[in-house]
């Protein structure tokens, strides 16, 4: 009998890998402070619905292998007080067997990044990428843009050597340059005097 529990529970676990570690969520950073905090300069917010064609998202699977499978993606606009737009955000996450990692991402009019933040991962995943926020590892993605490489820079050579610190740095990367993919897509083709209605 104990073998059969035993096969069923890791048939569960192969079946269904995000159940695999379920562990709680960590929240790093709210939404609202990340908001304020990676669009510094914006005095008001306004939220802008990105819905992708068919055409755009078969775009971003050409370009990073990665298909958008949200219906819509939600963009966070900052404007200063003579209405100019400052940047505009967006969180997107991803699904791993240890648990979510969810990042936000900002960017300027110009489609560059200009911060990024982890806001929530779990508390097994927070051992690993903690060594990796310590060192501000996302300043090193300011100013590229979705045609940029985003890794792990080797002044980050020690926190890398952890091969789960490693993997989640990659995992965070990849979540920025989709939200760079997501701006391009979805944000600057209708350009900056769009936003500004």
């Amino acid at each position: 009998m104990r073998h059969i529990v035993v096969a069923l529970a890791l048939a569960l676990a192969l079946a269904s890998p995000a159940l695999a570690h379920l562990t709680p969520p960590v929240v790093l950073v709210n939404d609202r402070d990340a908001v304020v905090s990676l669009l510094p300069g914006a005095r008001r917010f306004f939220v802008r619905e990105v819905r992708l064609s068919e055409k755009e998202k078969a775009a971003i699977r050409q370009a990073s292998g990665w298909t958008p499978e949200e219906d819509f993606y939600r963009f966070y606009v900052g404007r200063d007080d003579q209405e100019r737009m400052v940047g505009s955000l967006v969180f997107i996450g991803e699904a791993t067997i240890h648990g979510s990692v969810r990042v936000a991402t900002a960017f300027g009019p110009d489609g560059k990044v200009r911060g990024a933040s982890v806001v929530e991962l779990t508390e097994e995943t927070y051992p690993w990428v903690k060594p990796l926020i310590d060192g501000q590892f996302t300043q090193d993605w300011v100013g590229h843009d979705s045609q940029s490489r985003f890794a792990l820079s080797d002044r980050l050579a020690r926190a890398r050597s952890n091969s789960m610190t490693q993997f989640y740095g990659e995992v965070v990367a990849n979540l920025v340059r989709r939200a760079a993919l997501l701006y391009e897509y979805g944000i600057r083709p209708s350009g900056a005097a769009m936003l500004l209605r």
